[in-house]
């Protein structure tokens, strides 16, 4: 069975407002949202831990990625300690047509994205970019899907990469928060399809904030 690459929507929505994808801490509300961040990833512990298995139900929307059997291996999930650092101002510099590109995936069957535009921002100092993307065909941006890899891939965080999602914005400026970096639904079960980050998403540099890799 392969599932989709991104979080069920009924996880989406539950987290939707503690999370707020495209807004990052002010130096005036630290406390506040390390708070929300804090409640965001119990939460998901949560919804992880209590769901139905998503390979015993029909409805995905509100269905665990973790089997049962590896819930008290896989849960809680692993993070770096909030670091605010890692939440940086961002431009979407859009693409004039929107090219096609085929993704490989954990199944083996590529996925063809779109590349909507190029995030512009920078982290320790040091100019980045991530192309941000959509499923082809999509006429709707509801969601921006930003696979990544660093220099932590395949050490600290998952082999295959970090995923991170984005609201579209009507200014073209967003927050890249990398503490909401997590792990592809594949981390956790191998019947899921998960897109690898394409070369240009590769950053040379260590992102150690958002999810680790999985625990044994």
């Amino acid at each position: 069975m392969a599932l989709r690459y991104s979080p069920s929507a009924f996880i989406i929505l539950t987290l939707a407002a503690l999370w707020g994808c495209s807004s990052g801490p002010s130096p005036d509300d630290e406390q506040s949202y390390l708070t929300e961040l804090t409640a965001a990833r119990a939460e998901k512990d949560k919804l992880f831990q209590e769901s139905p298995d998503c390979n015993t139900t029909k409805d995905d929307a509100q269905c665990s990625p973790v089997p049962p059997p590896k819930r008290a291996a896989l849960l809680p999930l692993r993070y770096y300690p909030a670091d605010s650092a890692y939440s940086v101002p961002a431009i979407l510099k859009l693409s004039d047509d929107r090219p096609v590109f085929e993704m490989p995936t954990s199944t083996g069957k590529p996925r063809r994205m779109q590349l909507v535009g190029m995030l512009e921002f920078s982290v320790q100092g040091q100019p980045q970019q991530l192309g941000a993307f959509v499923e082809e065909g999509t006429e709707q941006i509801l969601n921006l899907f930003v696979p990544f890899a660093d220099m932590t891939t395949g050490s600290d965080t998952y082999p295959a990469g970090r995923y991170l999602d984005l609201h579209p914005t009507a200014t073209g400026y967003y927050t890249i928060d990398f503490n909401r970096a997590y792990n592809p639904y594949c981390a956790y079960n191998a019947s899921y399809e998960c897109p690898f980050p394409p070369p240009a998403n590769r950053l040379k540099l260590a992102i150690r904030a958002g999810e680790k890799a999985p625990g044994a």
